[in-house]
């Protein structure tokens, strides 16, 4: 096991290297000198020597290869360098906002999966009865709903409840909190836009947990198993479920990795400054740097979620890591 981990870990340093070559060739691809399209914008006149300073600054005079290592040794080392935008390190930018976006995604994450699997595995053993029919329009609906309108009307109804039965307008936080300083402050803020992506990210693991476990209970080892008189729950448990969760594991991985960049709608419904707003600010703001740190981010957590996702194959299934 230890031997397939350091395996998996060694070929994550290659992707990350090539996945940086890439984003540093496509940003050097942008038509234009970066900074006189930043301070250009708005028709504002262009100072030469600020240009020249700005290009002296990211060593853009530099050679390509040159340019290139230093961009791979600071990504390694942490050092993104500074935001054009605000000034401040972009570190700190991004540091200030992963935590919101992170927090969401791991309990989105949790109450997927406390909801898909053991509501997917009791649609596919009770195939075709009313509570098949319930669990697959529930994976429907979650799927056909768009995030953002859901946690509107689930903000709307919020609000309409908290009226009704108090007889004050209840208006959740606006400014964030950590959850280690006021957890009951925290959850009333990120509560909401969790149970909201959530609940579609559940919809999609239900439908793809139900079709895995009805491929696996037709399998022929499923028939022996029940032929030698195990126990139904034992055979469900250790033989069937642990096989489909297979590609369940998979898509939960994804699902989460792109939660951390890609909750840009969801955010601007509830008015939070996560990474996924930063993106949005980045791009509009012509950032460059910022921008390019957080590709770089985004790439890093998915090739982190993918390892995780290895490791998990290798533990359902020893024959994985055994070959």
């Amino acid at each position: 096991m230890y031997r397939y981990v350091v395996t998996r870990l060694l070929l994550a340093i290659p992707t990350l290297v090539g996945a940086a070559a890439l984003v540093f060739i496509l940003m050097r691809l942008i038509p234009g000198d970066v900074c006189v399209i930043r301070m250009g914008s708005g028709g504002a006149h262009v100072n030469e020597a600020a240009v020249e300073a700005c290009r002296m600054k990211l060593g853009l005079h530099d050679p390509l290869p040159l340019q290139f290592g230093r961009f791979l040794w600071n990504y390694f080392t942490f050092d993104f360098g500074t935001s054009m935008w605000s000034g401040n390190p972009v570190v700190v930018e991004i540091g200030k906002r992963l935590p919101v976006s992170l927090q969401i995604a791991v309990m989105a994450t949790l109450i997927a999966i406390l909801l898909a699997i053991p509501l997917g595995t009791i649609s596919a053993l009770k195939e075709n009865t009313w509570l098949d029919h319930i669990v697959r329009v529930l994976a429907i609906a979650g799927i056909a709903t768009p995030s953002f309108w859901l946690g509107i009307m689930s903000l709307v109804l919020v609000l309409d409840v908290t009226y009704y039965t108090t007889g004050k307008a209840w208006m959740p936080p606006i400014d964030y909190v950590s959850f280690w300083s006021d957890p009951l402050r925290n959850l009333s803020i990120v509560a909401l836009p969790a149970i909201t992506v959530g609940y579609r990210y559940s919809a999609v693991t239900m439908r793809l947990t139900r079709s895995a476990m009805l491929e696996v209970l037709r399998e022929d080892y499923i028939r022996t198993a029940r032929a030698k008189g195990l126990i139904e729950k034992i055979i469900i448990n250790r033989h069937a479920l642990k096989n489909a969760l297979l590609p369940v594991v998979t898509l939960i991985g994804i699902e989460f990795a792109f939660l951390i960049g890609g909750l840009v709608v969801t955010e601007q419904v509830f008015n939070l400054n996560g990474i996924g707003r930063l993106f949005v600010q980045a791009v509009q703001n012509q950032d460059n740097v910022l921008t390019q740190a957080l590709v770089m981010l985004v790439v890093a957590i998915f090739v982190i979620t993918n390892l995780v996702v290895d490791v998990l194959y290798a533990w359902l299934d020893p024959r994985i890591r055994y070959s």
